[in-house]
């Protein structure tokens, strides 16, 4: 009897001091990831924290954009998430909508899916040279072809392919975040619809897209978040280095991008303050965060507001 009360205490001591070493190399994990993340976060904002003016954020690049500001590349980088998530959101909801709604369980949705999850682990730089090639190479030269007035201008880069290239990028984002959200809508909504008299279209544009919204816009602001902080797809389709042009965007011209002119400053660009690129990547973070944060909000107020 003696022998069989004292077993559980051993036993229970050593599983505590398993459970403590597991606590404690999750923490040493934890602050591995943790500290370098902060490091590289609070070096950014402390170094280009200063560099933040007006002049900054509105005026065009000077002295081969190692001067100057980034007023272009905001612009054109808001331009390229507009034109990317215009491009990629219908195309996403359209097919989250006939995998979760129309599609019977065969070969062909199986392929599609893997299809889908294969998209999403496509480095970017392949997409980025999809791009260049069906693009602007091969749609571009079909479209100069037919515009025989103004010759080799959809063989350039323009924000028409950089947009193009991203709504590709991003696809899987939204097709995957469109779907859940779809998939999270009681079954009841469907049968309560279509036992009114209403068609499956019907119930779908009526009950159940409503219903999924939260989670449609926040797939599609996350997307537009991972496509404004690419940098290889604008790279081969879009994206210039330099410009002092403060025109309108115009889809059948060339860009400036955040990303790409902090890719541009770090390694090619000669004399830039190290001031003028922290500039440049906290103004990137910036953005990207922002369009998380409004993702996150949105999400809140619309099931906060929901009665289901």
């Amino acid at each position: 009897m003696s022998h069989s009360g004292t077993t559980p205490l051993k036993g229970s001591g050593k599983q505590r001091r398993d459970q403590q070493m597991m606590f404690g190399l999750m923490g040493l994990g934890m602050l591995a990831v943790l500290l370098p993340t902060a490091y590289v976060f609070l070096s950014i904002i402390f170094g280009g924290i200063g560099r933040l003016t007006w002049d900054f954020l509105t005026k065009p690049p000077a002295n081969g954009g190692a001067e100057g500001g980034i007023g272009p590349a905001i612009v054109g980088t808001f331009g390229l998430m507009v034109f990317t998530i215009f491009l990629s959101l219908p195309l996403g909801i359209f097919a989250a909508i006939y995998l979760s709604e129309y599609a019977q369980k065969g070969p062909i949705v199986r392929a599609i899916r893997m299809a889908i999850v294969n998209l999403a682990g496509v480095p970017s730089i392949v997409h980025g040279l999809f791009g260049l090639i069906v693009f602007k190479i091969f749609l571009g030269g079909w479209l100069d072809y037919f515009a025989r007035n103004n010759p080799s201008v959809w063989q350039n880069k323009t924000l028409l392919w950089g947009a193009a290239t991203l709504a590709i990028l991003v696809l899987p984002v939204i097709i995957t975040a469109t779907e859940e959200a779809l998939l999270s809508v009681p079954k009841s909504f469907r049968e309560g619809s279509m036992g009114l008299g209403a068609t499956r279209w019907q119930t779908i544009y009526k009950v159940v897209l409503p219903a999924a919204l939260p989670g449609i816009l926040t797939g599609a602001i996350l997307a537009v978040g991972r496509a404004a902080g690419e940098t290889a797809p604008i790279l081969l389709t879009a994206a210039i280095a330099f410009t002092t042009s403060t025109a309108a965007l115009n889809l059948s011209a060339p860009v400036l991008a955040l990303p790409y002119q902090l890719y541009y400053t770090v390694t090619t660009a000669k004399g830039v303050a190290l001031e003028h690129k922290y500039g440049i990547a906290l103004t990137l973070l910036l953005l990207v965060f922002l369009v998380n944060l409004s993702a996150i909000l949105i999400r809140t107020h619309i099931r906060r507001n929901r009665r289901w």
